[in-house]
């Protein structure tokens, strides 16, 4: 594979695949928001600690349908970009599940908080190892490109 091939395959924007995928997050994230802010806005009865749960999920669906939409709608090369977005995404909103659940389970003792605590502490070291992964993949790009460009561009003389 030629210096032409590979910085054609770099100028691509997203595969099918990549789009139908981010497409589907999109409309599910835009689901889960709406659910759970039409029950979060139209309950007003809940307790306080139900109301602030719906507000976070509504708030974290917000964040993915604004994240797809933006992999979605991006007019330049990603590089991988949108996979270090989406896992520090996924290590944040992880880490604020798994805070939730320890307050649950410290502050009402309720038994079923560390369970989930433990799943959400599971779910934020695998998306950690995401993050790292994706960093680097990213990095690695970054450091492709600059060389194909360099190899692309005329000498000086």
């Amino acid at each position: 594979m030629d210096t032409t091939a590979v910085s054609a395959l770099l100028d691509r924007q997203l595969s099918t695949r990549s789009r139908v995928g981010h497409g589907l997050l999109l409309l599910a994230a835009a689901t889960m928001a709406t659910i759970t802010g039409s029950l979060w806005v139209t309950e007003p009865a809940l307790p306080t600690r139900t109301a602030v749960a719906f507000a976070v999920l509504t708030g974290m669906g917000l964040c993915w349908v604004a994240y797809a939409a933006w992999v979605l709608t991006s007019r330049r090369v990603l590089l991988g970009r949108q996979r270090v977005v989406a896992a520090r995404m996924g290590a944040l909103f992880s880490a604020v599940a798994l805070a939730g659940a320890l307050a649950v389970g410290g502050l009402s003792g309720t038994p079923a908080a560390w369970p989930a605590a433990l799943v959400f502490a599971a779910m934020l070291v695998l998306a950690v190892a995401l993050a790292v992964r994706s960093q680097r993949d990213y990095e690695r790009l970054c450091r492709r490109r600059a060389e194909l460009a360099r190899l692309r561009s005329p000498a000086p003389g």
